[in-house]
């Protein structure tokens, strides 16, 4: 007979243990199944091991750029300290029971497989079985997408798992992908002396991102000594010698010791029985309401809900999977607020609608960009303040539709700018704001025009594209 509980939450990454915990804590009976580690991708394979590595390689830049500033300094880069570091994390050789440790003492029960929906209301994982009296939530997340490029499957290639647990860099490497895995990686892998290649079908990094930025990133990278293969498809891959030969559409041929395949995530469904719950498990994902419903019953959070593939839309999701399962009336989600960040240097932050997307939704935009160097902050800070600031105004009432902040901190700078989008703040109000000096922040301002408008360069000089017009 299946052992009664109050929920099931199937996959147990960050968002399904958060909301796994958060019903718990609310004393429930909550039954957590995942079928690889407990807290998935973030803490072993993703968000935190790659930014330790990426804090290594801005360090060692950092030195790089005190010639000329302030005196000289010889720097030799050494992996091995990031690889300890990044296993000391992974609680060693990858391994969860740490985690489940905490997850079973704070009132949660986990059980280690992948399961499967029965009906409705019932799971089945291993040899057990489980009956939801409050509801099951689907969370099982994505996995790193394979393209079908022939030859593909004949070589020894990495994914972004192998990439974070590497030991031993290689001399070079190829990298299937500029997005923002791989231009994070790939900086890295640079930085410590390995020779890396980016190719990308599009014809500029970034290609979610707004334009201006994706040439900031290719700049950078073109200084740093990173070879761009952008608007090349890959016609073939084959082992060359010990390394791996890459043929593009172009004939163009790229050589190296090693191939980092980071073209994206993808979501399986299929092996969940989700037709068990009148659910399609061909679907790319689990379609959901404003509140994360997929049926009755049933709620899906995180990548599988197709909204964002980023550990804090998981979060945010599972705080109001919670607040329904206990009967708290949650506000419906909102993803017009939605931050990114892509943690190169310069860090990219973006928020809300990117022009074009604005543009195509029919708003009347007004756009101002502004080079982060031609900032207060960005002249005194030197080497290494490349970027933007661009914002996105909807003209017909005032306010900010969609934000960039590219440049050093530019996660950090974007949170008053995700604040203003979700709160609708008049540009008015942005504009009569003090903004403390010199700081980056203060480039919003500036950007904004609320002071000091004849100071620095705005990229777009056509009035009609700068947004503090609008506001008087």
């Amino acid at each position: 007979m299946p052992e009664q509980v109050d929920v099931v939450v199937l996959g147990v990454g960050t968002g399904g243990e958060d909301l796994a915990l958060c019903l718990a804590d609310a004393g429930l009976n909550v039954v957590g199944i995942e079928g690889s580690l407990l807290g998935g991708e973030c803490p072993y394979w993703a968000c935190i091991p790659s930014k330790m590595m990426i804090r290594a390689a801005n360090m060692l830049q950092e030195a790089r750029r005190i010639d000329g500033v302030a005196g000289h300094a010889e720097v030799t880069p050494d992996w091995a300290p990031i690889a300890a570091r990044i296993r000391a994390e992974a609680t060693g050789d990858w391994d969860d029971s740490i985690a489940v440790a905490r997850f079973e003492g704070k009132g949660g029960r986990f059980v280690h497989g992948r399961g499967r929906l029965v009906d409705p209301r019932t799971v089945a994982v291993g040899d057990e079985t489980f009956t939801a009296t409050r509801g099951i939530v689907i969370a099982t997340g994505s996995r790193p997408f394979i393209p079908p490029i022939p030859g593909l499957a004949d070589v020894d290639y990495w994914t972004t798992h192998d990439a974070i647990a590497v030991e031993r860099l290689p001399e070079s490497l190829i990298i299937l992908g500029g997005g923002a895995v791989g231009c994070e990686l790939g900086q890295v892998f640079s930085r410590f002396g390995v020779a890396v290649s980016i190719v990308e079908g599009r014809d500029r990094l970034l290609g979610l991102e707004e334009p201006e930025a994706s040439a900031v990133i290719e700049s950078v990278f073109e200084a740093e000594g990173i070879s761009l293969h952008l608007g090349s498809r890959v016609e073939r891959v084959e082992t060359r010698d010990e390394g791996v030969l890459v043929t593009m559409d172009d004939g163009t041929e790229v050589t190296a010791n090693r191939l980092l395949i980071a073209t994206g995530r993808v979501v399986d469904l299929s092996d969940l029985g989700l037709e068990a719950a009148g659910l399609d498990p061909s679907s790319r994902f689990i379609e959901v309401d404003d509140r994360l419903r997929a049926a009755d019953g049933i709620w899906a959070i995180g990548d599988v809900t197709g909204k964002a593939m980023f550990t804090h839309v998981a979060l945010y999701q599972g705080s109001i999977v919670a607040a329904d399962v206990l009967g708290l009336e949650p506000a419906p989600a909102d993803y017009s607020a939605l931050p990114r960040v892509t943690f190169t240097d310069p860090e990219l932050g973006s928020v809300g609608m990117t022009e074009q997307e604005a543009r195509e939704a029919g708003i009347d935009v007004a756009v101002s960009v502004k080079q982060v160097p031609a900032t207060f902050r960005g002249w005194i800070h030197g080497p290494g303040a490349e970027g933007i600031i661009k914002l996105i105004a909807d003209r017909s009432d005032g306010t900010l539709v969609g934000a960039t902040s590219m440049g050093p901190h530019g996660g950090e700078v974007l949170s008053m700018l995700t604040t203003a989008i979700h709160a609708k703040v008049p540009l008015a109000t942005l504009q009569r704001m003090i903004y403390p000096y010199p700081t980056f922040s203060g480039g919003v301002g500036e950007t904004l025009g609320a002071y000091a408008r004849g100071i620095g360069t705005v990229i777009d000089p056509d009035a009609a594209r700068e947004v503090f017009d609008l506001a008087g």
